[in-house]
């Protein structure tokens, strides 16, 4: 009992799609009528015979002449997209099918269009004219029988059919329609089955595809780090400050009150921070009219960040002022992985002196963050890391650099060489 609704939902299906798929074939004739009719008007200017209209072997002349002419045309690039648009509407293709959405871009693109596009008119060109020659023919052989030979005598009909013979007419009408319904539907899936190798993205179109994927992971991949690296270093300040408010809270109110002015600093330098982080969101678009993204601190702002750091009770080492003259690209790769050695200290080792150092070797900018620990983090030895270490990392990286950390003999160290000479 339950088959018969999925049965006729099967049938309904797949009548629509046929129907679907000889309307676009019907399309693809009428597309292929004004070519057809040039061809033959240059033909008839060439040739000037007077039956050029009526033969056969001139029409079909005419009708290969049409098709290279079609794909010349075809060559224009949005003719991929309104061909494929039709074709994803028409040629009831899988929902796997991929087709490309955008005009032709590359030489590979036009030339696949160009021969869909003729292979669409030269299809429907045939099934648009089997569908117009062919029913009549059909019904005048189903009406033979009642109406007499003599009837199909009068309109040119060949004898095939005289005498006791005119009882077969109906079944040859029968056949003759069914051969349009078979003709159709081969014709209709030989263009689905086309459709996704001659519409679908070139191997242009996929690697810019791919690019654009890339450049978008990157640019979400540089958000996330900004935004670690800048808010995350503030939050573990507060937290160290706050906590040393608490404590004190009652004991010496005196510094609970400085606690209190730090966190507020840093807070409000996590805000402009944050400003500055999600200005990146704003450089792409600033052709529509948005404001151009804050500045990004660079190794000028590193007293900023220091003193910062030591407001939540950390004493920070500096081995001399950062060097100078460094492109602006290091400058603020080196501010980013300083502030996560920082927060890096913060998070996992406490209240405990840090020092950095950086220096110019050669070409390069080297910057060590080291700080003690103790217990087990001391005897363990740290081979992987977290989101901030991967984020030195990446920016290392980005640069062509190198970065390393590891515990030697109870201090925890990590070091980054940044080239000078692939910023620029």
């Amino acid at each position: 009992m339950t088959t018969i609704p999925w049965r006729r939902w099967t049938r309904a299906v797949l009548g629509r799609r046929a129907l679907l798929r000889w309307v676009h074939l019907v399309l693809g004739g009428a597309l292929l009528m004004p070519y057809f009719l040039l061809t033959t008007v240059i033909l008839g200017s060439v040739v000037r015979s007077d039956d050029l209209l009526t033969s056969l072997p001139w029409q079909l002349l005419a009708f290969a002449a049409a098709l290279p002419l079609a794909a010349l045309t075809a060559l224009f690039p949005l003719v991929r997209p309104l061909e494929a648009t039709a074709a994803r509407a028409l040629c009831g293709l899988p929902e796997s099918a991929e087709l490309a959405a955008g005009p032709a871009a590359s030489w590979d693109a036009r030339q696949r269009t160009a021969l869909w596009y003729a292979l669409h008119l030269a299809v429907g060109g045939v099934v648009s004219g089997v569908t117009l020659a062919v029913p009549p023919a059909a019904v005048l052989l189903m009406a033979l029988p009642v109406a007499g030979t003599s009837y199909g005598a009068d309109l040119g009909w060949p004898g095939a059919f005289d005498g006791g013979r005119a009882v077969l007419a109906p079944a040859a009408g029968a056949l003759l329609l069914a051969g349009v319904a078979v003709v159709a539907l081969g014709a209709g899936a030989l263009l689905a089955r086309c459709a996704p190798a001659l519409l679908g993205p070139a191997p242009a179109d996929r690697l810019a595809a791919a690019e654009e994927r890339a450049a978008r992971l990157a640019s979400r991949n540089r958000l996330a780090r900004e935004l670690h690296d800048s808010v995350g270093h503030a939050l573990s300040a507060v937290t160290l400050q706050a906590s040393a408010a608490r404590r004190v809270l009652d004991a010496d109110p005196g510094f609970a009150r400085e606690a209190l002015e730090a966190i507020e600093e840093t807070t409000r330098g996590a805000v402009a921070e944050l400003d500055s982080v999600l200005g990146l969101l704003r450089e792409e678009s600033e052709g529509a009219g948005t404001g151009p993204a804050a500045p990004s601190p660079t190794l000028a702002d590193l007293d900023g960040l220091l003193a910062r750091t030591r407001a939540a009770g950390v004493t920070v080492d500096l081995d001399g002022p950062p060097p100078g003259g460094l492109p602006p690209v290091v400058s603020r790769e080196a501010y980013r992985i300083v502030q996560e050695g920082l927060s890096n200290a913060l998070r996992h080792a406490g209240p405990v002196p840090v020092r950095v150092r950086m220096t110019r070797c050669g070409s390069e900018l080297e910057i060590r963050v080291e700080n003690p620990v103790s217990g087990a983090a001391a005897r363990a030895r740290r081979t992987g890391g977290g989101r901030g270490l991967r984020g030195i990392a990446e920016r290392a990286a980005l640069l062509r650099g190198s970065c390393a950390w590891d515990t030697v003999d109870g201090r925890w160290r990590l070091t980054v060489r940044l080239p000078l000479g692939a910023a620029r």
